[in-house]
């Protein structure tokens, strides 16, 4: 990755892990951290799950998984896979014929847990499918579902438990010779979750997926995943992630993409830097944003705006984004271009003023992007 040589202090060296491909899309060494959201309709309701898939990928989802939990959802898939424009993970559990199914039905990958998918033979049949249509696997464990013998070892879920359950199937991927995999170690407790990601970082150069699980709701979910998958990605941790919330899959798009975009690990749409408000602002600062947020929201170049209510940090902030607005006094503002104080504005213009603005910087970003290439 590039380095800040100005600003050390924002460098993350990313951990060194092998690269697999998910259909198209590059996950691990030096690939952009891909992020990823999960269906919650019917996998038989083709129309409302293909729907569903559309608007995750348009919100910049990289890949969708949808669960198989049945024969007549493996039958779906393969229309879903066909109208999706972006790879499908097919979720697994219980039934290793799913997996096979999901395969031959076109997934791109199939996530398989270590606690429920059966002996080891039946993943090897799962193995041999993924190889004959050219499919990764990710291999899943979750705390809430360990091996039956992984818990009389250790009496309760814990890091080394959910590290030993992903080594073990690690190894039989490897005995079959299939390296196209990468690993999560999920659990809903933040710190269960983080150490056992450390310790199988330490432990395997394969990519991991990132995630929190069963977070809980808009609000709560965001933050602890926030708190969990921040830090690891912090620390170099992480080649793909998923926002696990009780809530629509856009918002788990949404918020994975502004943990990365906080981190500066990726870049996608408007990052807006506004102010709490108080009595000093010179406009409805919280509406204002509200109102941007959503008329932005068909902005995909990366780019920052700022929106501060007054002139304590308002020019200041306005230095380091490319379009800026301060509140001033007597109902007008100041508009800032590329970090300089352009032009006045009034309140009640300022919103479509704004976003005329932030279009036509967009416009120049993208075509001196073009011009480049």
């Amino acid at each position: 990755m590039s380095l800040n040589h100005v600003r050390p202090w924002r460098n993350i060296y990313r951990r060194k892990s092998r690269q697999i491909m998910v259909g198209d899309v590059a996950i691990g060494g030096d690939a952009p951290i891909a992020v990823q959201t999960m269906t919650n309709t019917l996998t038989t309701d083709v129309a409302a799950t293909v729907a569903q898939v559309q608007a995750a990928a348009e919100a910049g989802a990289d890949i969708v998984r949808v669960s198989v939990p049945d024969e007549a959802s493996s039958k779906a898939l393969k229309e879903i896979v066909r109208e999706s424009p972006v790879p499908i993970v097919a979720d697994i559990h219980f039934h290793y014929k799913r997996g096979i199914e999901a395969a031959e039905a076109g997934a791109a990958c199939l996530r398989i847990n270590p606690g429920n998918i059966g002996d080891e033979k039946r993943v090897q049949e799962v193995i041999k499918a993924a190889r004959d249509h050219n499919c990764s696997i990710r291999i899943g464990v979750n705390a809430g579902s360990l091996e039956k013998h992984l818990l009389e070892k250790y009496g309760e879920p814990c890091p080394e438990a959910m590290v030993e359950s992903g080594l073990e199937h690690i190894r039989i991927l490897k005995d079959n010779d299939f390296h196209n995999f990468k690993i999560s170690v999920k659990a809903s407790d933040v710190f269960l979750s983080a150490a056992a990601y450390q310790g199988i970082a330490e432990a395997t150069d394969a990519p991991i997926h990132l995630g929190i699980t069963e977070a809980g709701g808009l609000v709560s979910g965001t933050i602890k995943s926030a708190i969990g998958l921040g830090n690891l990605l912090w620390m170099g941790i992480g080649d793909t992630i998923r926002v696990s919330l009780s809530a629509d899959p856009v918002e788990e798009v949404k918020v994975g993409y502004e943990i990365l975009k906080s981190l500066g690990l990726r870049h996608r749409g408007v990052n807006i830097i506004s102010c709490p408000s108080c009595a000093r602002q010179g406009f409805d600062v919280i509406k204002t944003v509200e109102a941007l947020e959503q008329r932005l929201e068909h902005i995909k170049t990366p780019m920052s705006l700022s929106i501060i209510g007054c002139v304590v940090n308002g020019p200041g902030e306005a230095l380091m984004t490319d379009v800026g607005f301060t509140g001033g006094g007597a109902g007008s503002g100041m508009v800032y271009l590329a970090g300089k104080a352009s032009h006045k504005m009034s309140n009640d213009q300022m919103i479509d003023h704004i976003v005329e603005q932030v279009e036509k910087k967009a416009a120049e970003l993208d075509a001196a992007a073009e011009a480049a290439e």
